[in-house]
């Protein structure tokens, strides 16, 4: 792998720094002087409509933006990891998660690392299909003969943030009577109230974890087991001894794991396995196998129309020139903000409650990506690297933390994005309840952009003190996304445009976006500092100062 270009050393990183000290924002003006400039900065991708005409940026900008991908090798290092090179240096790993939504029928096919890729893939979608309908048919029981009702999905991280957050926003499409619910969590609130008023003859289980070794995945997925041992002899459905017990496991308990070995011992049939590879990160693995849930509950035609939004979007950011590559030059615009204008967080605010989950999945997705301080070839990085994601769904943040976005002191980025037809149309009397929705959609980006000057509020009679109260700056940069209707396949283009947007950033920042060692320190520390809370004294007294108050306080505490 070719060492990472320094973006500060590039002709058009300096030519980016003296376009923002001499330019002066003005949205106002800008679209004053260019009637054209809404529909000259709109873009197609597939089927969302991308408006980027409010962002802080000339022709002059977006030229130089254009010319600094060109110039720290973007299209080519796409290009690079469609073809199967090992951008993950860390663990010398092919980054293939694209692959999963490739036609059967792609050509060239793709072989990589001696592995047939496409073949794998279809295997294993062919193989969940089939597995799915036996569990929506009926044809799949429980160990008493009763239909399955609720899937119960048990993985953290990517195996939990992506399977949640398109089961809430595509149930619209669940027609199959299968309810999911998912635990992640390792405080066992999370499992005690998922499965509180769930049947154990009618649930099934899916363990979602790669090595069949993550810590609060196997934790809870042996109290799921316990619960249904003790549920299923409680009411004598089985007798309780061990037979019984392993009769019941293969019944309600399915893996998504390639670590089949560990899957035998937990008791679960390795023919309900389903694995994926190496070259798929957590984060990017919703279109693997760790969407079973999803194709169970919605069908697995609704999954494969998922996968063909998200593959919509690869051959976009392919074949589209970077000046019209809409996924390219949303993330070149965050690295405008996030190093230019000294911008350190991003909000995402989807005008849809069905995408209630959709900024926390954004989280894991761009920050455990480009939350880097060091360069794919271990160098220190040059520039701020990453921004918060954050975000609350519709009208619901706007009573909340849109007074900071308006009138804050710090410039916060914001994409809108919305649907012109709903899941549920209702109706308050004669009005269209959407429609008064979708005016706070288009209201808000309106106002962020043009604000309220002080003439303004003075003409309305306003006077004294209250007139700089009420008035407001704009020139706050917003991204609009429109979709005629969330279906499978949009959602599949959304998720996806934000996979390369975080590609994007990370290959201008010159880092590996596909690790995540930020997360093992404090992972490695839980399992010495365990011992601790069990009151082991020779691991109290090999921690600091500060942990061993607190654990002092958890034992005075402890019932």
């Amino acid at each position: 792998m070719t060492a990472p270009i320094d973006p500060t050393r590039t002709a058009a990183w300096a030519e980016l720094t003296e376009l923002h000290e001499t330019i002066v924002p003005d949205l106002r003006g800008w679209f004053d002087a260019d009637p054209d400039r809404a529909r000259r900065y709109s873009l197609p991708l597939a089927d969302l409509h991308v408006d980027l005409s409010k962002n802080l940026v000339t022709d002059e900008v977006l030229a130089a933006l254009v010319r600094l991908a060109e110039q720290t090798g973007v299209a080519e290092r796409y290009s690079a990891m469609l073809e199967g090179a090992h951008l993950n240096t860390s663990e010398d790993r092919a980054v293939l998660h694209t692959a999963l939504r490739r036609p059967a029928s792609a050509s060239p096919a793709l072989e990589v690392d001696g592995q047939d890729v496409d073949a794998d893939v279809h295997d294993v979608l062919d193989r969940l299909s089939a597995f799915a309908d036996r569990v929506r048919s009926g044809e799949w029981i429980g160990v008493t003969g009763k239909k399955v009702t609720h899937v119960v999905n048990i993985g953290i991280g990517g195996s939990d943030l992506g399977p949640v957050m398109v089961y809430e926003a595509l149930k619209p499409y669940a027609d199959a009577g299968i309810q999911a619910r998912f635990v992640s969590n390792i405080d066992p609130t999370d499992m005690a109230q998922k499965t509180a008023d769930l049947d154990p003859e009618t649930t099934l289980f899916i363990v979602a974890s790669k090595t069949f070794t993550t810590l609060e995945t196997l934790t809870n997925a042996r109290l799921a087991r316990d619960w249904l041992w003790s549920g299923l002899t409680e009411s004598g459905a089985i007798a309780g001894d061990d037979a019984s017990r392993t009769d019941a496991v293969a019944h309600h308990f399915v893996a998504v794991s390639t670590a089949l070995d560990k899957v035998a011992e937990f008791g679960i049939d390795t023919d309900n396995a389903f694995g994926f590879w190496d070259w798929v990160g957590g984060r990017y693995s919703v279109d693997s196998a760790i969407g079973l849930s999803l194709a169970i509950t919605l069908g697995p035609d609704a999954f494969r129309d998922l996968l063909a939004g998200f593959h919509s979007v690869d051959e976009h950011v392919r074949t589209t020139p970077l000046d019209r590559n809409v996924p390219v030059l949303m993330g070149l615009l965050n690295v405008w903000y996030n190093n230019f204008f000294g911008a350190q967080s991003h909000a995402v605010l989807p005008y849809a409650q069905q995408l209630s989950r959709f900024p926390a999945y954004l989280q894991q997705l761009t920050m455990e990506s480009n939350g880097k301080s060091v360069r794919w070839d271990g160098s220190p990085v040059t520039t701020d690297t990453g921004e918060v994601f954050w975000g609350e769904p519709g009208t619901n943040g706007q009573h909340a933390f849109y007074q900071l976005i308006h009138q804050g002191t710090r410039l916060i980025p914001a994409d809108f994005i919305a649907f012109v037809n709903p899941a549920y149309a209702l109706r308050d009397g004669d009005k269209d309840v959407h429609a008064l929705f979708l005016a706070n959609f288009l209201a808000q980006t309106k106002a962020l952009a043009f604000g309220k000057p002080a003439a303004e509020v003075e003409a309305e009679g306003t006077t004294g003190a209250l007139v700089a109260a009420r008035t407001f700056a704009g020139n706050r940069p917003t991204t609009s996304i429109f979709a005629p209707a969330l279906t499978p396949q949009v959602l599949g283009q959304l998720i996806a445009l934000y996979e390369h947007i975080t590609f994007t950033q990370g290959t201008i920042w010159g880092i590996n976006s596909f690790d995540q060692w930020g997360v093992e320190l404090g992972k490695q520390l839980a399992m010495q500092i365990a011992p601790a809370i069990d009151g082991d004294a020779s691991a109290i007294d090999a921690q600091d100062a500060s942990t061993k108050a607190l654990l002092a306080y958890y034992a005075a505490n402890r019932k």
